[in-house]
């Protein structure tokens, strides 16, 4: 028995009465969603590579009678279970992990060490907490296999690759999601939480995760001796003018009332002290909510690294050159607000009003996003999971001590009471989607 599993319980006996069936069937299964649930954590795989979680989540499916599909969009599941007339339910999990060294210190904690494409090596970690949603999306799936008489519709399970690279939404509706299997009418999916206390649900209506864009800059310039600047085109400067001139695109040209981020997360130039480089490269990320800030942001990164470039003197063949990384690209989630409203009033009902609270958008990025994206006729939501232990959570209040955040090291969410509470939510979500 775990540490936490008491305080999983716990949560599910507090629910009302309307949610006990379903969170008692859960209960029951919890010992052995939690095995597999250790064997996802001590077994990360980056994007791109989650060979081995796609097989666990397709062999569970096909047991529980759904048809699968394997290989879709590279390392993606679909699974389908048809049973009668009625609308079509999609719920998404996504499956890679990080490459971050896990300093949780806990008994499961990953060894999993990588040579990455870049040929970094590195640890690798559910720092995000993909094995949650991995293995909530097992136990929704028997729990709808298990109570296929008090519903009807049909069910389609995802599990889907990178995203932490913002890939692999894109990747599966490329490689036909909505052609070669039903197209959903609704979409579900949730996200463990790092900022608020295990077993409480968070929900966003309208605009909840960003648009990411990644971007690079080269500045270039004409390299020579410290000693004779002069004789060169400092792009050490240039980039320097490039970052300060990049913070008045928020600040000045974005709507105090619009929510904008433009961050440089990397500078580098030069080599030696006495070296005037002949090149500098920024990268930055660029974070928004509507595609028109997102235009305007673009577009202001190019006119300022020309404008600098100009500025300084630089002849036409030497301007900056900017780089959209476009197959990073992550469109920002919105979650249908009618649709949202109605489902976090029926989740109140199933949980109590205490443990289902609305939440502030996020600058974080999710590609989730673009599965309703690409047909915004889809209503869409993903809700929250607190992960974070309610003793530490209340410690950290008194003391004032910062949590750690999702994709750190330390991130160890109390993963019975997540995964017991996001079970019970998607499937009492989809069964009301999906009335008998």
């Amino acid at each position: 028995m775990r540490l936490f599993w008491t305080g999983a319980a716990m949560l599910a006996f507090a629910a009302p009465a309307a949610a006990q069936t379903i969170g008692g069937e859960v209960q029951k299964d919890m010992p052995s969603l939690m095995k597999i649930y250790d064997d996802f954590h001590a077994n990360p795989e980056l994007s791109f590579m989650e060979i081995r979680s796609a097989a666990i989540l397709a062999a569970e499916a096909r047991k529980l009678g759904f048809t699968v599909t394997e290989k879709v969009g590279g390392t993606g599941v679909v699974a389908v279970m048809k049973n009668g007339p009625g609308p079509v339910v999609m719920l998404r999990a996504d499956m890679d992990g990080l490459p971050v060294t896990e300093q949780t210190g806990l008994p499961g904690a990953s060894k999993v060490r990588v040579t990455t494409k870049e040929g970094v090596d590195t640890g690798v970690m559910h720092a995000c907490g993909h094995d949650t949603h991995m293995t909530a999306w097992i136990g929704v799936a028997r729990r709808m296999a298990a109570n296929k008489d008090k519903w009807s519709g049909t069910l389609v399970m995802i599990g889907q690759p990178a995203e932490e690279r913002g890939a692999g939404a894109r990747m599966m509706l490329e490689d036909g999601l909505y052609k070669r299997f039903p197209k959903p009418q609704y979409a579900l999916a949730f996200h463990d939480a790092a900022q608020f206390p295990a077993g409480q649900i968070g929900y966003t209506p309208g605009y909840a995760l960003a648009n990411v864009d990644s971007v690079d800059v080269l500045v270039k310039g004409v390299g020579g001796h410290g000693a004779y600047p002069q004789a060169t085109k400092d792009p050490i400067v240039l980039a320097s003018r490039i970052v300060g001139a990049l913070q008045t695109l928020v600040s000045r040209e974005i709507s105090p009332l619009d929510s904008a981020v433009v961050t440089v997360g990397s500078f580098h130039a030069g080599a030696k002290h006495n070296i005037i480089s002949d090149e500098a490269r920024l990268q930055l990320t660029v974070r928004s909510y509507t595609d028109a800030v997102r235009n305007h942001l673009l577009d202001g990164i190019a006119r300022i690294a020309k404008g600098e470039a100009i500025a300084a003197g630089m002849p036409e063949d030497r301007m900056p050159v900017v780089s959209v990384q476009k197959d990073e690209y992550t469109p920002a989630t919105f979650n249908t607000p009618d649709f949202t409203e109605e489902m976090a009033g029926f989740l109140k009902g199933q949980f109590g009003d205490k443990r289902v609270v609305k939440l502030p958008p996020v600058m974080g990025g999710e590609d989730f996003g673009r599965f309703v994206r690409e047909d915004p006729s889809i209503k869409s939501l993903i809700i929250w999971v607190g992960g974070v232990p309610q003793a530490e959570y209340d410690a950290a209040q008194k003391s004032g001590k910062v949590l750690p955040s999702l994709h750190s090291p330390f991130w160890a969410p109390d993963a019975p009471a997540v995964i017991a509470t996001a079970t019970e939510a998607l499937t009492a979500m989809t069964m009301k989607l999906m009335p008998k």
